[in-house]
């Protein structure tokens, strides 16, 4: 039998199993969107994750933290010091409401998966599932392969990825695939880019302090108040202003407090916001630049400002191997025509960006919304089509298994061959 034949095999297996297990992996997902744990707090969720993936016969563990979930998938001959592919899901959720009219809708007051981590948690356990079955079914057919399986704690707040490194998760891995779901793209489509997928992100804290006073006699004090609304109008006027135009850059600010009364101007007022950039030189640029407005903003009102920049997150990259045969085993199931060519990065953040750091690997887009518009990521009426999370199973699998060895895996479906574009998106 010949390499094509051989993955023929496989590729028609995952697609089988995977319609088979669909109304099962629908089920899971709705099991976790309606018990939401915020950052760093997903003790329910770590251990359904590691019951589940113990059950399949998988190595799995929760570290020392007491959430997320590490487990090891052996092929073959592969042992633990085989080099590993790590594919990684994020699993916690945000302090937010769920104001969805839906069965599965979430019953912790003020906590909502309206990031997508409980479908993305499905996916790679249907990965595990899908390997698991490869495994005992036809593993002759399969390369020998390790791979790890990072369900990570904590990445609204930008600390899980931090963690897995730092507990030594990232060791002998040689990749790192990822995925997220995009309401922008409908269920069926899944988004790709080489190279900048996401912004670099620093959390910006400004504190203006002063000399307050009655609001009648606003001329004998330093009005931080007053200081405080001209600096954030003077700040949002600057950065388009102060870096290469075709560069991306958005400083946005979410908190401005102070004060206790409306007749007392207050002595101290409190801005904290971000700002995100797409370049190195970028990121430089307006960090100094914030600084001397900040300075010249003391001068002018006779304020002092303090000005703080707090945990920096870069980029995710995408590394050119990873995304190929992203690229690849996602043409082979959706056709060209449905695999879009992303031609420009998320402003939003990633903390994957951190494990980029250690290995190559790359994220996808993978299409959700039944229609558009749909409501957006982090919005109370975020859900999904939950024919993604089948669709993300069987793009990742593929994937997974062509870097692992399977390269042929990525041709055989005539799917492959249903657009008159290049594989690079191309006319």
């Amino acid at each position: 039998m010949s390499p094509v034949e051989t993955d023929a095999d496989v590729e028609h297996e995952i697609d089988r199993f995977s319609r088979e297990h669909a109304a099962g992996w629908i089920a899971y997902r709705r099991e976790r969107h309606c018990s939401p744990e915020p950052s760093g707090e997903e003790h329910e969720t770590s251990h359904s994750v590691c019951e589940r993936l113990k059950s399949l016969g998988i190595d799995a563990h929760i570290p020392e933290r007491g959430v997320g979930v590490v487990a090891d998938l052996l092929l073959g001959t592969a042992d633990e010091l085989t080099p590993a592919i790590a594919i990684r899901a994020d699993i916690d959720a945000l302090r937010m409401p769920d104001r969805k009219s839906v069965s599965y809708a979430s019953i912790k007051e003020g906590l909502a998966h309206s990031c997508g981590h409980d479908v993305h948690t499905t996916i790679v356990l249907a990965v595990a599932e899908l390997l698991t079955h490869l495994k005992q079914s036809m593993s002759d057919h399969l390369p020998s392969a390790r791979f790890r399986l990072l369900f990570q704690a904590a990445e609204e707040s930008c600390d899980g990825a931090r963690w897995m490194v730092e507990d030594g998760f990232l060791k002998n891995v040689q990749s790192i695939l990822g995925v997220h779901v995009e309401p922008n793209l409908l269920a069926g489509q899944i988004g790709v880019r080489y190279g900048v997928f996401t912004a670099q992100v620093d959390e910006l804290f400004i504190d203006i302090c002063g000399r307050g006073g009655h609001t009648a006699r606003p001329h004998s004090t330093t009005d931080p108040l007053h200081a405080a609304a001209m600096l954030v109008c003077q700040l949002y006027q600057m950065v388009p202003r102060s870096i290469d135009v075709r560069d991306s850059a958005v400083l946005t600010f979410g908190e401005l407090h102070g004060g206790m009364a409306s007749n007392v101007i207050p002595d101290e007022m409190h801005l904290a916001g971000t700002l995100r950039t797409t370049s190195a030189e970028s990121r430089t640029e307006l960090i100094d630049r914030i600084r001397s407005i900040c300075r010249q903003f003391e001068a002018v009102t006779g304020n002092e400002i303090r000005v703080d920049f707090r945990h920096p997150l870069g980029s995710v990259v995408n590394s050119a191997r990873e995304t190929s045969a992203f690229q690849k085993a996602a043409t082979s199931i959706v056709g060209r025509e449905n695999v879009i060519i992303l031609d420009r990065p998320s402003m939003g953040g990633e903390d994957f960006a951190v494990y980029m750091d250690h290995c190559s690997g790359s994220q996808i887009r993978l299409g959700c919304a039944a229609s558009l518009p749909w409501p957006h990521l982090h919005s109370p009426l975020f859900d999904i089509d939950e024919s993604a999370i089948a669709l993300g199973a069987r793009v990742m699998t593929r994937t997974a298994l062509s870097l692992a060895g399977m390269p042929q895996l990525l041709l055989t479906s005539p799917a492959a061959h249903s657009s008159g574009k290049d594989e690079d998106g191309s006319a």
